[in-house]
């Protein structure tokens, strides 16, 4: 059964450019932290695919077991994870993550 969902998982963050497993949706999100990482994107104008996994808990417990990161949201890039909200945080105020979406070309339609 884990091997399926990591399947589908994998699937979920190979096939989008950027991915976000949060608490809600980009457009309700359900908690602080997981609202702090999308305002993050929107500020960087990054389209992104939101999963929310209030809906499935399978998919909440593993995608924790995924990457062996304990909280959501998690952020994927590439198919690569980046982190949760506090790194997610600390890279946008750095510049960080601008510079990885660029270094990825990942389209950006900062918001003014």
């Amino acid at each position: 059964m884990e091997n399926i969902i990591f399947d589908q998982i994998k699937q979920e963050v190979t096939s989008n450019d950027v991915v976000l497993y949060l608490k809600g949706t980009a457009i309700f999100p359900q908690c602080g932290f997981s609202a702090n990482v999308v305002q993050i994107l929107s500020q960087l104008g990054v389209s992104f695919k939101d999963v929310n996994v209030l809906e499935d808990n399978i998919i909440r417990q593993a995608i924790k077991d995924y990457t062996n990161w304990p909280t959501i949201p998690q952020l994927y890039v590439k198919g690569e994870f980046v982190g949760g909200c506090d790194i997610i945080r600390e890279m946008y105020e750095s510049g960080e993550l601008k510079g990885l979406m660029e270094s990825h070309n990942i389209p950006m339609a900062e918001a003014a």
